[in-house]
């Protein structure tokens, strides 16, 4: 099975808009991967929904209990400094790392500049669709 960190925005994206980010967070609740996660990273999800878009704490709460229920939560113990223009992507590099995880998909330009660390893939939504659902 693959183990997959989930990125905050493609969280935000299946919750707030649905579509193919939708599909993909449902796919992994119903377990057709593994969803990375960890504490700095649910956090970070939970400040996003109630301060960029005012999404009431019951709400947000059912997101939570919902991803923590299927998700694997990983806790890094390494501290990673990779990328320069925002160290939070270094939090998503480390449950990446600490999960031994297979990708990271995610939205984040600064992360999908560097493609891969280490032997995890830095993927788009669309790729991983692409890869490991689409109908060939």
């Amino acid at each position: 099975m693959q183990r997959v960190v989930v990125d905050t925005n493609i969280f935000i994206s299946a919750y707030l808009f649905g579509g193919l980010p939708g599909w993909f967070v449902r796919a992994g609740i119903s377990r057709h991967f593994a969803i990375l996660t960890s504490e700095w990273l649910l956090e970070e999800l939970d400040e996003k929904l109630a301060n960029r878009f005012q999404m009431e704490g019951s709400d947000r709460a059912l997101i939570q209990e919902e991803i923590r229920r299927v998700a694997e939560i990983i806790s890094p113990r390494a501290t990673l400094r990779v990328i320069a223009r925002d160290p939070d992507d270094d939090r998503v590099l480390e449950c990446a790392v600490a999960g031994r995880a297979d990708c990271i998909v995610t939205g984040d330009k600064d992360l999908l500049e560097a493609k891969r660390y280490r032997d995890i893939a830095i993927i788009t939504l669309r790729q991983f669709h692409d890869r490991f659902f689409a109908v060939s």
